[in-house]
């Protein structure tokens, strides 16, 4: 399933979410420089100096080594991604769904929100993975965190989603509740299974982080509430 957009207006701009977007697609681009201009060493050199590696991180006596402090690339990894596609899959989840919750939340706790969700992704990803020399780098943990305050907030808020059944292809009206719950089983069922190159732990711990953290950083604002009547009556879209 991908989400294409949501329908539930804002009251406010968005400016932190389009800066978060703005940042990550300025660095991969950078990235794609380095490439393109200096060749693949100097940009694996790069990603992997800001990368997230739990090996480094629990071991003191390495970060010497470093190009960037070992506990700060815990807050540069969620800039770096793996490729054009791993970028705009979470970027498109953190446009449709980062405005609502920057609402609600107000520009500056938006932004401590998202780092902390980030956070508490890495940490659960390493904690769980202990020595591995794998770096880690995406915004996808991060990004988790936002789709689970979405889900307290907003939990029957309609999202216009593609769907794979089979051979069909879909275009319909989700709710949110539907829509992040699946995704969140997804998760747990690709971390059971062990699927390979993805940080699986990392999406759960920033998920549920978000559904923590998201009473403490909505203050005296009720959220919106889509209005849904005019939703049941396009249900489906061929």
């Amino acid at each position: 399933m991908i989400p294409l957009r949501d329908e539930n207006p804002t009251q406010t701009t968005p400016w932190v979410t389009r800066a978060l977007v703005a940042i990550n697609v300025a660095v991969f681009v950078y990235q794609t420089t380095l490439l393109v201009g200096r060749g693949e060493p100097v940009y694996l050199g790069f990603v992997q100096g800001l990368a997230l590696r739990p090996d480094f991180l629990l071991s003191p006596t390495l970060w010497a080594s470093m190009p960037v402090p070992a506990p700060l690339t815990i807050f540069t990894s969620m800039f770096v991604h793996a490729g054009l596609w791993h970028l705009l899959g979470n970027m498109l989840y953190l446009w449709i769904f980062g405005d609502n919750v920057e609402d609600a939340m107000g520009h500056l706790r938006f932004l401590v929100f998202y780092l902390l969700c980030g956070l508490a992704a890495a940490l659960t990803q390493v904690m769980l993975s202990l020595g591995s020399d794998t770096p880690m780098v995406g915004a996808s943990g991060a990004v988790a965190g936002i789709l689970g305050a979405y889900l307290v907030l907003h939990p029957g808020a309609q999202v216009l989603t593609l769907v794979f059944l089979l051979v069909f292809i879909r275009v319909m009206y989700l709710p949110a509740i539907v829509l992040l719950g699946i995704w969140f089983a997804l998760q747990i069922i690709s971390a059971v299974g062990g699927g390979p190159g993805v940080a699986w732990y990392a999406h759960i711990g920033g998920f549920v982080a978000g559904i923590i953290l998201v009473g403490v950083f909505v203050t005296g604002k009720k959220p919106q509430r889509p209005a849904e009547a005019g939703h049941r009556r396009r249900s489906l879209i061929n």
